[in-house]
């Protein structure tokens, strides 16, 4: 059975929307076990009678979601929802910890509680991106604004594996994320990560622009915190900008009425692939454990889609299987690196003064 914590009381609408989700969750899936962190009679008041598989365990607690220094509210609030929830994961009490609060104390919480895998320098946050055939992952989008050359390299292979066992994509393709389609377009950054990632067992495709990404033509793109984070920004805001516009229109006139009723049905197969919601937010990769971080405004449809990413991602052992590959490119550059400095140098003679003669 999966345990799965979470931290019931985070997010814009608290326990109000967790508690219900994930009580929805857990009815529709009883070989999950659920645990739900927080304020005991908080959640009891609002949950009524439990399913046999929710437990609760008592937070004192909460991480604000305006909290401008979330590193010093965990300082001070050491039995904070988040922080106890991870502690669970920790320590062998439940396989994955999802949370719609504070994006930083998650990814703080996910860093000092879980700890980082061996050889992974900055976890990343990874997040599914909707396209017409299918989702690709989108990886970092919030934990590191200075990512180096081999941050990336770690990044793609680890939202490959994350791609091809929970999305099951196989022999993903990976892309990195610059101005330009062609090799050597972009910062130096990108130029060393384009060797590193040539050189990787990797499937990589090479660069993709801003525009390539809704036509899929990648299943892992890699950037740094910043642009991964206007990306996905962007693309929240123009969807919502373009059904505002659809909105408007239909309401307008008889027409924009009539045309409404004809195109509904289009409407919501089109409505069904932006919706964020059944992607259940991002996954920190990189540290000891499953770690979901979902949308702050989260209730409690999105919660279950939360759970059930999370669910996944620890059947599928990601964190264990990220941790033996990042280990197999280490034994592999090794390998490597003792075959060049043990190859066998040609010695050059000085020729005689006969041979010269000749």
């Amino acid at each position: 059975m999966v345990r799965v914590a979470f931290d019931a009381m985070g997010g814009d609408h608290g326990a109000a929307e967790v508690v219900p989700g994930v009580i929805d969750y857990a009815r529709a899936h009883p070989n999950v076990e659920l645990i739900l962190v927080g304020d005991t009679d908080t959640i009891k008041d609002l949950a009524g009678e439990l399913p046999a598989n929710i437990r609760i365990v008592h937070a004192g607690s909460v991480i604000d979601m305006d909290e401008h220094n979330p590193a010093l509210a965990m300082r001070e609030k050491k039995d904070a929802s988040i922080l106890v929830a991870a502690e669970l994961v920790r320590n062998g009490e439940a396989d994955a910890v999802v949370t719609a609060g504070h994006t930083g104390a998650g990814m703080a919480a996910g860093i000092l509680k879980l700890g980082r895998l061996a050889g992974v320098d900055r976890p990343g946050l990874a997040v599914q991106m909707v396209t017409d055939t299918g989702p690709f992952v989108l990886i970092d989008i919030g934990a590191n604004p200075d990512s180096t050359a081999e941050n990336l390299a770690q990044y793609a292979r680890m939202g490959a594996i994350f791609a091809e066992k929970v999305l099951d994509v196989r022999d993903p393709r990976v892309a990195l994320l610059s101005i330009g389609e062609e090799k050597g377009k972009g910062d130096a950054r990108i130029q060393r990560a384009t060797e590193l990632l040539d050189a990787s067992t990797l499937r990589f495709v090479g660069n993709v622009e801003g525009r390539d990404l809704t036509k899929h033509t990648a299943d892992v793109v890699v950037t740094d915190a910043v642009a991964g984070n206007v990306v996905i920004k962007f693309f929240e805001g123009l969807s919502q900008f373009i059904f505002d516009l659809w909105r408007r229109e239909f309401r307008a006139t008889w027409r924009g009425k009539l045309a409404y009723l004809l195109m509904r049905p289009s409407i919501g197969r089109i409505r069904s692939i932006f919706d964020y919601e059944t992607h259940g937010g991002s996954l920190l990769l990189g540290v000891k454990g499953t770690l979901i971080i979902t949308h702050g405004s989260a209730k409690r449809r999105m919660i279950g889609f939360a759970c059930d990413v999370a669910t996944r991602t620890a059947t599928a052992r990601v964190p264990e299987l990220i941790a033996e590959a990042l280990a197999a490119d280490r034994q592999r550059l090794a390998e490597l690196a003792a075959a060049t400095t043990a190859a066998p140098t040609t010695k050059t003679e000085t020729p005689t003064d006969e041979e010269v003669a000749s």
